[in-house]
């Protein structure tokens, strides 16, 4: 698969929002009985959704810029998926089990977005041709 077309994010993309969606509602369902939980949980769907949509920038980039800027574009894609994966799937496993096995990864993941968003920013930035 080609991890530099718009096609392929927008895929990713696509498949985010659906586990993101999901995961509101099981946290929104599932998880009344503890306040302080059901924020944590809120927070890592709200930063999930957010940079899913972030996903969809990536491929639009990839669509309409060439050269060393799509290059930043499709890299800013790695460290968002990293980050929801990072930052989101850390605090979706300590809500649902109660324990942080890798308390690192939850800083780790916020860090992967913003870096992310610096080279998302670099890539828009670039001054080269559209398509």
């Amino acid at each position: 698969m080609i991890t530099n077309s718009p096609r392929f994010w927008i895929g990713i993309a696509g498949i985010s929002g659906i586990v993101a969606v999901s995961a509101g509602a099981y946290g929104y369902h599932a998880l009344k009985d503890d306040a302080a939980i059901q924020d944590a949980f809120g927070i890592a769907v709200q930063y999930h959704m957010w940079h899913t949509l972030a996903l969809f920038a990536v491929s639009w980039l990839l669509a309409n810029r060439e050269d060393r800027s799509a290059y930043w574009a499709e890299r800013a894609g790695w460290f968002f998926l990293a980050g929801i994966l990072m930052f989101s799937g850390s605090l979706y496993a300590y809500c649902l089990t109660g324990e942080n096995p890798t308390p690192a990864m939850t800083p780790i993941g916020g860090g992967m977005f913003i870096a992310g968003w610096g080279m998302l920013a670099w890539s828009a930035m670039r001054n080269t041709s559209s398509r």
